[in-house]
């Protein structure tokens, strides 16, 4: 295992305002873009040249990352000049890949955080001499995701897409957004048009009875794709609960920058994360929530579950629950925000008990 195409077009949508200036794969998660744990983890597995696929302002992964000396890999961008599906992003990348035709090269979503043993994949990939081999994992309510049904061997009899009656649902286990490839199947994806692994490029495998298995691994899974889960992701991180190396030894209730400053009597809690030159005032309380590089936190403000952005203030006594606070936006003094609701960037809200639910978000 050398090679890895790490997919990081997507523009992120439900992420908005957060992603109207960044992609969301390089939104800080515990402090770290998330592209930089997924480079981390493959790293550590061995992997040591990374092609990124990229789309939405590409520009912001090669001026963070560069050629990846810095991170311990090599780094080559593939960009995308219009959205071409996971399918054509994977051949769009394989322009750039080394591999020889038979061996594996791993692929992973740039959304997604995940304990998955990628060792342990290219293993069981390399044993079943499998075209493809799919990380799956289980969900207690599949509805919202594809389904990915197994033998007791572990080959995939099927792909089901997001189903609609309770009969539909035949498993638990979904795509978990990362698979390995041999070299030759990438190549024999259609160049040059938007195609689907799920609807287009999964089945026709299976209708040439080529081996695709589906490897189950019940560790650590999250799409990071709203502003809740994201909070939790970055939770998750800091609390030790989600792997990556960037965290070790660090991982405890909160962790705050070196830069940043915290008032003597703040409560910090929950897998908390201050960012870089962030401040939070005496008497305020955060807990799993994201605060920004940049970002004030005034006296006796109660933040929860909430990511404030970059620059961004929130005034003394205000109350945040589950909201999302964009780049450079002002919340008032005493203003009370519940879960939903979402501040743009620059937004000003002014003084006062104003009460926004999420059906005002």
């Amino acid at each position: 295992m050398r090679e890895a195409i790490l997919l990081v077009g997507g523009q992120g949508t439900r992420l908005r305002p957060l992603t109207i200036a960044t992609p969301k794969p390089m939104l800080p998660v515990a402090g770290f873009p998330c592209t930089e744990h997924q480079i981390a983890r493959a790293r550590e597995a061995g992997i040591t040249r990374i092609i990124l696929g990229t789309s939405y302002r590409a520009e912001v992964f090669e001026s963070y990352f560069g050629d990846g000396s810095e991170f311990g890999v090599e780094l080559v961008y593939a960009v995308e000049d219009e959205p071409l599906g996971t399918g054509g992003a994977i051949r769009n990348a394989a322009r750039y890949l080394q591999s020889g035709p038979d061996e594996p090269v791993v692929i992973f979503n740039g959304d997604v955080l995940t304990g998955v043993d990628l060792v342990g994949l290219v293993d069981k990939w390399k044993i079943a001499q499998a075209a493809v081999a799919l990380y799956l994992t289980r969900v207690e309510d599949p509805r919202a995701y594809g389904l990915v049904p197994t033998d007791d061997s572990g080959r995939v009899l099927e792909f089901r897409e997001k189903p609609t009656t309770p009969e539909e649902i035949v498993t638990d286990q979904i795509n978990a957004g990362c698979y390995v490839f041999k070299r030759s199947v990438i190549d024999r994806i259609p160049a040059g048009r938007p195609v689907s692994v799920e609807r287009e490029t999964f089945p026709e495998l299976l209708g040439s009875d080529a081996v695709v298995i589906g490897v189950v691994d019940d560790g650590y899974w999250l799409d990071l794709g709203t502003p809740l889960a994201f909070a939790q992701g970055s939770a998750d991180l800091v609390l030790g609960n989600a792997p990556s190396p960037l965290i070790g030894s660090r991982a405890g209730q909160f962790i705050a920058d070196d830069t940043a400053t915290i008032g003597d009597a703040s409560r910090l809690s929950a897998g908390t994360h201050v960012g870089a030159g962030a401040h939070v005032a005496s008497t305020a309380t955060v807990a799993a929530s994201v605060i920004f590089p940049g970002a004030h936190i005034a006296e006796g403000a109660d933040i929860q579950n909430s990511i404030i952005g970059t620059g961004a203030h929130i005034g003394a006594g205000s109350i945040l629950t589950g909201v999302v606070v964009a780049d450079g936006a002002v919340v008032g003094a005493g203003v009370e925000l519940t879960a939903g609701a979402r501040v743009f960037p620059d937004a000003r809200i002014p003084d006062g008990a104003i009460r926004f639910s999420s059906d005002k978000s």
